[in-house]
């Protein structure tokens, strides 16, 4: 009895096949990739003899390994940075040269003399949750926002929009010259009013 063939398997589109496949994959898989955070940094200005700053004029906010909060050295819920920022940045305390006119704070002798010469510093531990620390960074962010809001919505009150409302308009790309023109000054009066002067030190390594 003759042997049967077995039957053979035709290999010759297995590589157009494989080629499709290939081009299938590249074409749909998706690379994640890393989004980092939406901060404009200050121009680095090259300083010979740094200023002598006030004890009094520095807002201190450190966040430690244990993702505690530390403001001024006393334990503080991440809750209450935002009204404390507040407090310190708007409190108005200095005389004669350093007096704030629109400031609505305590007028404190032991706080900041005025918005210009407040800052804020933020430190953090290299164990720190990255959770954690931007949470901070953006309460701390919010009180400046907070304040400019105020001014800016008192000093324009026709526009009827806060000061992140209309920044927010003449970031946008899609907003006319011409009213980009028009909050342009406004804009910039307010962010002299409060300028925004965080300051962020370098981690500790412990």
């Amino acid at each position: 009895m003759p042997k049967r063939s077995a039957p053979e398997v035709n290999a010759g589109s297995m590589a157009d096949i494989a080629f499709l496949l290939l081009i299938f994959f590249l074409v749909t898989t998706t690379i994640e990739t890393d989004s980092g955070l939406s901060r404009k940094l200050p121009p680095m200005d090259e300083v010979i003899d740094p200023p002598i700053i006030k004890q009094k004029n520095i807002f201190t906010v450190v966040v430690n390994k244990y993702n505690q909060l530390l403001v001024e050295e006393e334990l503080t819920e991440i809750s209450e940075v935002r009204a404390l920022a507040v407090d310190f940045l708007d409190n108005g305390g200095g005389v004669g040269e350093d007096a704030c006119d629109y400031c609505q704070g305590k007028r404190n002798p032991s706080s900041s003399d005025n918005p210009d010469k407040a800052i804020i510093s933020l430190k953090n531990d290299r164990e720190t949750s990255y959770k954690v620390y931007i949470a901070v960074q953006n309460e701390l962010v919010a009180a400046y926002n907070e304040l400019r809001d105020r001014e800016f919505s008192r000093l324009n009150p026709m526009l009827g929009m806060n000061f992140v409302e209309a920044n927010r308009r003449y970031s946008d790309p899609r907003t006319s010259p011409d009213e980009k023109e028009r909050l342009k000054p406004k804009l910039s009066v307010v962010k002299l009013m409060y300028p925004q002067k965080l300051s962020e030190a370098e981690p500790n390594k412990n």
